[in-house]
């Protein structure tokens, strides 16, 4: 009962996960068309996919500001200036093309992020109770569902420019429901006057980059891990975001529950640890069916540390700073969303995928030091 409680209390924000899930499902399903059209190697492949971290991080730093101007309709604009974008990445056919329409996508899809992170944060401070995990399993079951259908299109041949229309309507839709004013600071966080906390900041932007890098190695080249290492077919290297998404999303619902019963800093320490065996199951499973249980494990133990780095920061921070931090962190942290798959493309060149997804089991075991650190910090602020 919980989890449906904390849906119906963010069924705004939760929509707009939903319309973010929807677009990065289809993109992760499509990368290995989109890599076979620009005919690129591993590492320029990344070095393209660059261009959406550089349009996220611009966004987020305007976000604030966003927010401030257009108040109850800024989520359903940013929604709305996403997805009429969604078509682009259908259209380019150069590497330069691509990384300029990454960069458009990226910088839309960021200034959502922000705002829809934002309103769960001042409800989750309105009604004193974790809300985060429920919302960001809307991303990924969405995230699922459009991974699969995307797949299957491909395997049948339909044009991406059709795909991502369709789900551009869809999402349309969805957008014009969005109008939400922030919700009112109370009077004790009106009253805070604390200084710039940038220490709250730092950490939880860690925790969420670790969580974020992680996730998204697998969003952007699990499927050509699949069809490449392991030989196997469209429909079975959409599986391998499709079975992130799954997990991320059973780990979050999940997740909302746990989140109301245990510490913040035990859930983020087991969660890594579980996720890390994932990630080497996958590098080297012989298989695409072991590959999905490594991809399913990284998925379940990943899904909760990002949400909880992002509900931390806005527990810690004053009420009129919440948007702020929040976009902060999400600087620090989706930027690795989008840098990682830059990195994997050059370890996948040098080293072949299987020692790329290795590396990501080290990467997720540091988010144990930052939620220690998170805890000190936790305890001193009472």
């Amino acid at each position: 009962m919980s989890v449906i409680s904390a849906l119906r209390t963010t069924s705004r924000p939760s929509a707009a996960f939903v319309i973010i899930g929807l677009f990065w499902g289809a993109m992760a399903a499509h990368y290995p068309d989109f890599k076979a059209r620009l005919g690129v190697d591993d590492a320029t492949f990344g070095l393209v996919l660059l261009g959406s971290a550089l349009g996220l991080l611009t966004s987020m730093w305007l976000a604030p500001r966003l927010d401030r101007a257009l108040g109850e309709r800024a989520m359903q604009v940013a929604a709305i200036a996403f997805a009429a974008v969604f078509f682009l990445p259908a259209t380019a056919s150069t590497p330069l093309a691509f990384a300029l329409v990454m960069l458009v996508l990226g910088g839309t899809s960021g200034l959502l992020d922000v705002v829809m992170n934002a309103r769960v944060s001042e409800l989750e401070g309105l009604h004193k109770r974790p809300l985060m995990n429920a919302s960001h399993a809307m991303f990924s079951l969405a995230y699922t569902v459009s991974a699969v259908i995307s797949g299957f299109m491909r395997q049948n041949d339909v044009p991406p420019t059709v795909t991502f229309g369709l789900i551009a309507l869809t999402c349309l839709v969805i957008a014009f429901q969005l109008r939400m004013s922030p919700v009112p600071m109370s009077e004790d966080e009106a009253e805070i006057t604390q200084g710039y906390p940038l220490a709250p900041i730092l950490i939880c932007g860690g925790v969420v980059l670790v969580a974020f890098m992680s996730e998204a190695t697998v969003e952007a080249w699990s499927a050509l891990h699949v069809e490449r290492t392991l030989n196997g077919g469209a429909v079975q290297g959409a599986l391998g975001p499709a079975m992130l998404g799954a997990t991320m999303a059973f780990g979050r619902f999940s997740g909302q529950v746990v989140s109301e019963r245990f510490r913040d800093v035990t859930v983020i320490m087991f969660a890594s640890a579980l996720s890390a065996c994932g990630a080497l199951v996958a590098a080297f499973a012989p298989s695409p069916a072991i590959a999905y249980l490594g991809f399913g494990t990284l998925g379940l133990g990943v899904s909760v540390i990002g949400p909880i780095g992002l509900a931390i920061v806005g527990r810690l921070v004053p009420g009129r700073m919440r948007t702020e931090a929040i976009s902060r962190v999400a600087v620090m942290g989706f930027s690795g969303f989008f840098l990682a798959p830059v990195l994997m493309g050059l370890l996948s060149q040098i080293f072949g995928l299987r020692l790329a997804f290795a590396s990501v089991a080290g990467l997720l075991l540091l988010a144990v030091p930052l939620a220690y650190a998170l805890a000190r910090l936790q305890s001193r602020r009472g």
